[in-house]
């Protein structure tokens, strides 16, 4: 059987949700790096369908809704349930309504994507997206949780973090979007490839401990640039 090329994109995103839900089977055996790991594999697999989609040039309705689909499984679910078990469960209530506060604006956050999409293509983003929100708590706790920050410090930060996070999905903050990476993208967004490289080779460098500085750079210049006045900001297509 020949599979079309309109399905490609769609495998790499059915391995996304597949990575998802290995790891909320290893958060529910306590198994939490290999949890954060699959959460990460499926970053990856995510990035990859999209590229593929705009190379191959097969975007769809269906591609988008799996797309959503698949990402409030693989850093919705699998981030809240992950945060639960490894860290929240000892707090009740409050850890059950911290912790699936991820699940919730992720879907809230991709639900009003979908309704807003116009076409395939989308220059902007408004709020971060979920798959990096998923990294920034996912690589915290795998590099820096207990490690390079004390329980103490860190058991502030991860309340921090996932409640920032939360609200930063649905908030209006101005975000690029992800580059087609083209001859095309290269003329016209060179800064943006560069620094998406940058950031790759520093988190492989640094063997993923640079994962955690580089999300929340991206974080940041979403947030200054919202603030730039509009005049001075380049053009932004809707």
């Amino acid at each position: 059987m020949i599979i079309s090329k309109k399905f490609i994109p769609s495998l790499f995103t059915i391995l996304n949700a597949f990575c998802g839900f290995m790891s909320v089977i290893n958060s529910s055996h306590s198994e939490y790096e290999q949890a954060v790991l699959f959460i990460i594999y499926a970053a990856i697999f995510d990035v990859l369908d999209g590229m593929v989609a705009r190379i191959l040039n097969t975007s769809s309705d269906f591609g988008v809704e799996l797309d959503s689909l698949s990402d409030v499984v693989s850093f919705g679910f699998a981030p809240s349930f992950l945060l639960y078990n490894f860290f929240f469960k000892d707090y009740n209530a409050v850890g059950i309504i911290v912790s699936s506060s991820v699940l919730a604006f992720a879907a809230i956050r991709l639900a009003r994507f979908n309704i807003s999409l116009t076409g395939y293509t989308k220059d902007v983003f408004y709020g971060i997206p979920v798959p990096m929100a998923a990294l920034v708590l996912c690589s915290y706790i795998l590099f820096y949780h207990d490690s390079v920050f004390s329980s103490k410090v860190s058991e502030v930060a991860i309340f921090a973090i996932t409640i920032s996070v939360s609200l930063l999905m649905v908030s209006k903050f101005r975000y690029p979007a992800m580059p087609s990476m083209n001859k095309a993208s290269l003329k016209s967004k060179p800064w943006l490839v560069a620094a998406i490289v940058l950031g790759v080779i520093i988190s492989i460098a640094t063997k993923g401990y640079g994962i955690f500085p580089v999300t929340v750079i991206y974080i940041l210049y979403g947030i200054v640039n919202t603030f730039i006045p509009q005049k001075v900001r380049p053009k932004i297509r809707h």
